[in-house]
């Protein structure tokens, strides 16, 4: 199965699909956002992805224990609403970042976070809408986005199998057709030994969508492995400079590492190839100087061969070595000389 997103068709046997994750990187400069369009087309990005939210449309204003980000990380000690306030891309941007990346041979879409979001990326003609992991099991905003009959990407971060058949079978429901699931650890930055990517081929399996990795730990192995287990899309959150800051900067990638991601994917990609075996085309011309049995010795006719007179050696115009047993003890059917490499047809009475 393959979806298409825009003219970019995502599935096994498609050049992985690469996507660059805006988020808040902007840092509230529409030139910076503009900047991080044509950085991520140079790096190697198929698509880039926004966000389209405001505060008011993820949460509220409080200060109360269940608004304010716990733990030690970068967020900790902020409150949601100021975090999205800070984070969130302004909507009037969004006609002019779609513009953009359309300019510059980039697909763009984005994460809409409310049916009003949906509702200004569909007058944009936005090809695809992606699902946040952290949005999965809202099946109000599942509904919107699957009556757009546009694909899907959702991430899985956190859901279990049986919430993300249920999110799938709202989608379906609603009138989505075309849908890529993306393996997700939702933790910023997500661990090595939290990945657990052997789970791309098994939501595959289970799902029969094709699956990819939204990625937020730190460098580009985990997007190498991931394409090697089947991932068909990779998103990655990119950022023009770290040192700049920025909500995301610190998981983030710069343009010289997305583009060491995407030549990474690419060779990954290629040398995955297929399950087969014997000769590959780079190996037909090495399989001459594999071992065979030649005859090192000259032999008359009617004398027998022996260990002494025939030997494995390279390369590997004659007879497999495995038949050695065979050889030895009969008789030669003519002269052969030294060099000669091993065939039935010396040997008196062939094969038999």
């Amino acid at each position: 199965m393959t979806v298409r997103v825009g003219g970019f068709e995502i599935g096994a046997g498609k050049p992985c699909f690469l996507v660059a994750e805006l988020s808040g990187n902007h840092n509230g400069d529409l030139g910076r956002a503009i900047a991080t369009i044509q950085a991520a087309k140079d790096s190697g990005a198929h698509a880039i992805k926004l966000q389209t939210y405001t505060a008011d449309t993820l949460t509220i204003p409080s200060s109360r224990p269940d608004f304010v980000v716990p733990g030690q990380g970068p967020w900790a000690g902020r409150t949601l609403y100021d975090l999205y306030r800070e984070a969130h891309t302004p909507w009037a941007w969004h006609e002019r970042l779609f513009a953009e990346a359309r300019a510059v041979g980039l697909e763009i879409f984005s994460t809409p976070f409310d049916a009003t979001a949906v509702d200004l990326l569909e007058s944009l003609g936005s090809p695809a809408h992606k699902v946040a992991s952290f949005e999965l099991v809202d099946d109000g905003l599942l509904r919107r986005i699957g009556r757009t009959g546009k694909p899907v990407v959702m991430s899985t971060g956190m859901a279990n199998l049986e919430e993300i058949a249920h999110a799938i079978g709202v989608l379906r429901g609603a009138g989505t057709r075309d849908l890529v699931l993306l393996k997700c650890t939702s933790s910023y930055p997500a661990p090595d030994d939290q990945m657990n990517l052997a789970a791309i081929p098994v939501l595959a399996a289970a799902t029969g969508c094709p699956v990819g990795l939204s990625d937020h730990s730190l460098g580009v192995v985990a997007p190498v492995v991931a394409v090697t287990l089947g991932a068909v899309m990779i998103e990655k959150h990119f950022t023009l400079d770290r040192a700049a800051g920025g909500v995301d900067s610190h998981f983030s990638l710069e343009p010289a590492e997305f583009a060491a991601l995407a030549e990474a994917v690419r060779r990954a990609t290629a040398m995955t190839g297929r399950p087969g075996f014997g000769p590959g085309l780079a190996e037909e011309g090495s399989v001459t100087f594999r071992r065979s049995l030649y005859v090192v010795e000259d032999v008359a006719s009617g004398e027998p061969f022996t260990d002494r007179n025939v030997r494995s050696i390279r390369p590997g115009f004659g007879l497999p070595p495995r038949f050695a047993s065979i050889v030895v003890g009969r008789r030669a059917s003519r002269n052969v000389g030294r060099g000669t490499p091993m065939s039935w047809d010396l040997i008196a009475g062939g094969a038999e």
